[in-house]
């Protein structure tokens, strides 16, 4: 592979990439929806932390929905720690892809 092309694909991966600050931000501020993990391309995930969070918020009027708010609410905080990771993972997929394309 030629400098050129290795700068094309970095420059690429930079541009595709997720942003951490906008992870970041959509954790701190609606984190506990799951939106950071969403916007990550963590659907699944994403979607389980949604849910747990409405029904813990829904049953919490009578005490037993706090369960899955604790569950959230830890989750929440180790996804401070995985963001980068996440974000590596997702620059090593996109530059596997692009290496991958035809010049």
């Amino acid at each position: 592979m030629t400098d050129a092309r290795a700068l094309y694909i970095e420059q690429r991966v930079a541009n595709e990439a997720p942003s951490p600050l906008a992870a970041y931000l959509l954790w701190f501020f609606l984190g506990m929806l799951g939106a950071h993990r969403f916007y990550l391309g963590r659907w699944g995930s994403g979607l389980l932390m949604l849910m747990l969070f409405g029904i813990g918020s829904a049953l919490s009027i009578i005490l037993i929905g706090y369960l899955p708010l604790a569950v959230v609410g830890l989750w929440w905080l180790i996804d401070a720690l995985l963001i980068p990771g996440m974000i590596a993972e997702d620059r090593a997929i996109l530059r596997w892809q692009f290496s991958r394309q035809t010049a």
